[in-house]
C-alpha cells in the first residue's frame, strides 16, 4: 500500500499533515484558531477532496453531492440513537449507507454525461431533500431534524454502562468528540489526513491515470473498445463515500441531522470550494474549503465597529465614507466579498489559488542571469 509514492508525494503528505495538526498555532494570527471553526475546515476539506476525485479527475460535475452528506449525517445520528455514542460504528454506518446510495445514484446518472449528468445529480439531490423534509419524517424528523433524546435505546451503551444522567456525548472510547473541543478537531483532522493520503494514492495510481484519460478524451477510449462506465461509477462511489464520511463527522461534532444539509446550495458550495482552490490539484480543494469557511465564520463577524477601529487614525471626513463603503463587504455582505474574490480568481487565475501559489513559486525559483554561465552550453538546434 505504501509503495508507489515518489519522494515529492511523501514530502507533500508530511507537510500537509504538519500544517493540519498545527492549525491551532498557524491560524492564531488571523483569529481563526478555535476548535469549532477548525472542525468545519477539516470536515469541508474532506468533502472537497472527495468531490475533486470525481470532478477533478473525470470532469463530471455533480450538483448533488450534498445528498450524500445528508445520508451520512442521518446514518450517524441513528447509530447514536440506537446503538452507541461511540463514533466508530457511526462513521462505519455513514460510509456503508452512503456507498449504497451513491452506487444507485451513480448507476442512473452516469448513463448521461456533460450538463445532463449535472442536472440528473441535481434532481436526485432535490428529491432526497424533499423526501427527508416531508415524506420520510419517521426517519428524518422532517424540518425539526433528527436529534438525540433521553428515551433513545442505545442498546450497546446501556448493555455495558447503563443509562447515565442527561444526554450522553459523542465519544471515541471515553474521549469526548462533541462540544466544540480540541478532541473533536483532532478527530476531524485525522480523518482529513487519512482522506488526503488516500486521494494521493488514487491520483498516482493506474486507476487515477485511467480517470484522467476519460476526462481527456472519453470518446476515443470508447472507440478502442474500452468500457469507461465501471471506472466512472467507482470514482462516483468513492467521491460519495468521502461526502458521507464528512456528513458523519458533522453529526459527531454536532449530533443533529437536518434536511438543509441536502439542499442544492450545499452542493454548490463544494463546487465553489474546489474551483476556488484549484480543480484537479491535491491541496487546492482543502485550501478553498478553509478560505470559504473563514469568510463565513470570521469575516462575516466584522462590523462597523471593527472597521472604525481599523481606520480610526484617519480624519473623520475620510473615515466615515470609507467605513460606509467597506461595510457593504463585511458582516451580512460577506457573500459580496466572496463573490468578488471568486470572480477575480476565475478571471486571472483559472487554476485557482494553487495556480497563484505555483506562479509565486516559479517567480522565486527563476534562474538568475549569472546562473546561465554555470550550466552546460545548450546544444545547437537543427535548422527547420
Amino acid at each position: 500500500m505504501f509503495a508507489g509514492l515518489s519522494r515529492n508525494d511523501w514530502f507533500l503528505f508530511l507537510a500537509f499533515t504538519a500544517v493540519i495538526l498545527l492549525m491551532p498555532i498557524i491560524l492564531q494570527p488571523i483569529g481563526a484558531a478555535y476548535p469549532a471553526l477548525m472542525q468545519k475546515m477539516c470536515i469541508f476539506g474532506l468533502f472537497a477532496i472527495g468531490f475533486n476525485i470525481l470532478f477533478g479527475l473525470t470532469g463530471y460535475l455533480s450538483f448533488g453531492h450534498a445528498a450524500f452528506v445528508g445520508v451520512g449525517s442521518y446514518a450517524a445520528v441513528w447509530s447514536f440513537k440506537l446503538l452507541t455514542m461511540n463514533i466508530v460504528p457511526a462513521l462505519m454506518l455513514a460510509v456503508f449507507f452512503t456507498a449504497i446510495f451513491a452506487l444507485v445514484i451513480g448507476y442512473v446518472s452516469l448513463r448521461r454525461s456533460g450538463i445532463y449528468f449535472s442536472i440528473l445529480t441535481l434532481a436526485f439531490a432535490q428529491m432526497s431533500y424533499n423526501l427527508a423534509y416531508s415524506v420520510l419524517t419517521p426517519l428524518t424528523n422532517g424540518e425539526t431534524g433528527l436529534q438525540l433524546s433521553l428515551n433513545d435505546p442505545r442498546v450497546i451503551d446501556r448493555l455495558f454502562d447503563g443509562a447515565g444522567p442527561g444526554l450522553p456525548r459523542v465519544n471515541f472510547f471515553d474521549l469526548y468528540i462533541s462540544g466544540g473541543g480540541y478532541a473533536g478537531f483532532y478527530t476531524c483532522a485525522l480523518a482529513l489526513i487519512a482522506g488526503f493520503f488516500i486521494s494521493i494514492r488514487i491520483f498516482r495510481s493506474p486507476f487515477g491515470m485511467m480517470l484522467r484519460a476519460i476526462k481527456s478524451n472519453q470518446n476515443r477510449m470508447r472507440y478502442t473498445g474500452f468500457n469507461t462506465r465501471p471506472y466512472l461509477l467507482a470514482a462516483f462511489v468513492i467521491s460519495g463515500v468521502y461526502a458521507g464520511l464528512a456528513g458523519g463527522l458533522m453529526a459527531a461534532t454536532d449530533p443533529l441531522a437536518g434536511a438543509e444539509r441536502m439542499q442544492w446550495t450545499a452542493s454548490g458550495e463544494v463546487v465553489l470550494m474546489t474551483i476556488l482552490g484549484g480543480v484537479g490539484t491535491l491541496v487546492g480543494p482543502v485550501i478553498g474549503a478553509a478560505v470559504i469557511k473563514y469568510f463565513e465564520n470570521i469575516f462575516s463577524s466584522f462590523g462597523d465597529a471593527t472597521l472604525h477601529d481599523v481606520f480610526g487614525f484617519l480624519p473623520d471626513a475620510i473615515e466615515d465614507p470609507l467605513v460606509a463603503f467597506l461595510s457593504l463587504f463585511v458582516g451580512d455582505g460577506w457573500h459580496l466579498t466572496l463573490g468578488v474574490v471568486f470572480m477575480l480568481i476565475v478571471i486571472f487565475l483559472p487554476g485557482g489559488i494553487m495556480e497563484g501559489l505555483r506562479r509565486i513559486w516559479n517567480l522565486f525559483n527563476r534562474r538568475r542571469p549569472g546562473d546561465r554561465e554555470a550550466t552546460p552550453a545548450a546544444q545547437p538546434q537543427p535548422a527547420e
